[in-house]
């Protein structure tokens, strides 16, 4: 009898869900959208009950487009946006919008727990400095600005969490997404005893913490009912969307890479050991291989930069049409470079103050250069996280690329070009949601281990090789970029402040 394995992605933009067979071939996809609420500028919330409806929703509806019997139906994995706060009464009902990974309001708790943990013992512990968009300082923001939310509390969770705790009734993590809340021991792998306690966050608030293919739960039947999956079918811990991402392409052991250009840009190495960056410009999370770690950089608005483009200067144009457009201009878009901030700024600023800023904008710049434009200043930012891996000692030959982006061939040439390295894609795009299932045929016994897993439903496609001429000329534009973030750092400052 074949198995079969859905892959659930709770993304930012929308759930995408997938059904797999053992192989990694899709059999039937669904995907539902939600909206981002932005009630004050730097501030991004959803509402985790869009998040479940999206879900259970996707989940049936591929159930009935595949004509899978729910007894076929292996495991269950599920990937999602990590750092979001979902905060649950004592019947499970949310409490507030969830805030999520992008929203930058808390500048002044992270003050507060690098006060109150120490910024290298925080590091320490915790593989990473004091981040607006962690998880442990949006605790704080709400205990902070609304008490009588936090004095209900009493379960706190990620969004894919909440999904699990939908289909399962469980409260439980795992430990790639549990990584980016500030609360876990990230070498020990378990939550922070340290850390919870200076800064007062009761631990029986957090669920218990899994390796990513364990088996946490299993499907009750009032979500089976919801879903058309069978009671009992079991749901791993999954793992945060670029764990997942890194396992949907094969990322799992040292030496390989990956560039996503989802919402949010990220480059990302495995390591088989646990190596930190002292500055902090970088994450040190736990990887979805059980054992291993990994090491990233964030970028805020990857894709969430060509979107706001398209949405707000070319709403008459597809992603397609926008490629075209900026595929007509040379290499440095006729001299105008976009810093791409939108959001602040993770790696390597860690300044939630910084705003996007197009540079050398003239007259003669229409929107096909400003595209262009918003491509390469998303691709340089990139190449700042991976200039910092290099010099962590990370060898990079070779970067999967994958994401919404990276579906196409011209940023993907782009990518491999600004980076001196070569751009390779795998057969299934459908990166965190086959992640997911991967690492459910694990917890489900089919293969004995992640990488096997890998190997088995992972198919390698194409590989675009860097053009040495178009990467020596980015990199005169790229050092023109790098100097601009250092000038214009103090008038971010003053402009939030008035």
């Amino acid at each position: 009898m074949k198995a079969y394995l859905i892959g659930i992605d709770l993304g930012t933009s929308g759930t995408k869900t997938v059904l797999f067979d053992s192989d990694g071939t899709v059999l039937a996809e669904a995907t539902e959208e939600y909206p981002l609420y932005q009630p004050q500028n730097g501030w991004a919330e959803q509402d985790p009950d869009d998040w479940a409806r999206a879900g259970i929703q996707t989940v049936r509806r591929v159930m009935e487009k595949s004509g899978v019997s729910p007894g076929d139906v292996a495991g269950v994995g599920i990937s999602g946006q990590m750092h979001g706060l979902v905060m649950l009464d004592a019947d499970g009902k949310v409490l507030r919008k969830s805030i999520i990974w992008c929203d930058q309001r808390t500048a002044k708790e992270c003050e507060e727990i690098t006060r109150r943990v120490g910024r290298e013992k925080l590091i320490g512990i915790t593989a990473n400095p004091a981040l607006t968009g962690f998880t442990a300082s949006k605790i704080l923001w709400v205990r902070a600005n609304e008490p009588e939310v936090y004095a209900r509390c009493r379960h706190i969770l990620l969004p894919k969490d909440y999904l699990r705790y939908r289909l399962t009734g469980e409260f439980a993590t795992e430990v790639s997404d549990a990584s980016g809340m500030q609360l876990l021991d990230v070498p020990a792998r378990r939550w922070s005893g340290e850390v919870l306690k200076a800064l007062e966050i009761d631990p029986a608030l957090l669920g218990r913490v899994y390796e990513s293919p364990e088996v946490t739960g299993y499907v009750t039947a009032d979500a089976a009912a919801a879903t058309g999956l069978a009671e009992g079918t079991p749901v791993v811990g999954g793992a945060g969307d670029n764990a997942a991402a890194a396992v949907g392409t094969g990322v799992v052991t040292d030496g390989s890479a990956f560039a996503t250009i989802g919402t949010s840009g990220v480059v990302y190495a495995h390591s088989d050991k646990i190596a930190i960056d002292p500055l902090g410009r970088v994450h040190t999370f736990c990887c979805a291989v059980p054992g291993a770690w990994h090491i990233m950089g964030v970028m805020q608005a990857a894709g969430l930069s060509v979107q706001w483009f398209r949405n707000n200067l070319a709403p008459d144009m597809s992603y397609a049409e926008l490629d075209r457009l900026a595929e007509k201009v040379p290499v440095g878009a006729d001299r105008l470079i976009y810093l791409p901030y939108l959001m602040g700024e993770r790696t390597p600023h860690l300044d939630a103050d910084c705003r996007g800023v197009f540079f050398g904008l003239s007259a003669r710049h229409g929107r096909a250069e400003m595209v262009r434009a918003v491509m390469e200043g998303v691709s340089y930012s990139m190449r700042d996280g991976l200039e910092i891996l290099k010099g962590m000692g990370t060898d990079i030959s070779r970067i999967y690329a994958c994401g919404g982006g990276a579906k196409s061939a011209f940023w993907r040439q782009m990518l491999a070009d600004v980076f001196g390295v070569a751009a390779r894609t795998v057969e299934c795009t459908e990166g965190p949601a086959l992640g997911v299932a991967v690492l459910a045929a694990v917890g489900a016994g089919i293969y004995p281990t992640v990488p096997e897993a890998c190997r088995a439903m992972i198919h390698d496609r194409d590989e675009l090789k860097p053009d040495a001429e178009k990467h020596d000329r980015y990199n005169e534009f790229y050092r023109v970029y790098t100097g601009l973030y250092p000038r214009l750092k103090d008038s971010f400052k003053e402009l939030a402040e008035l």
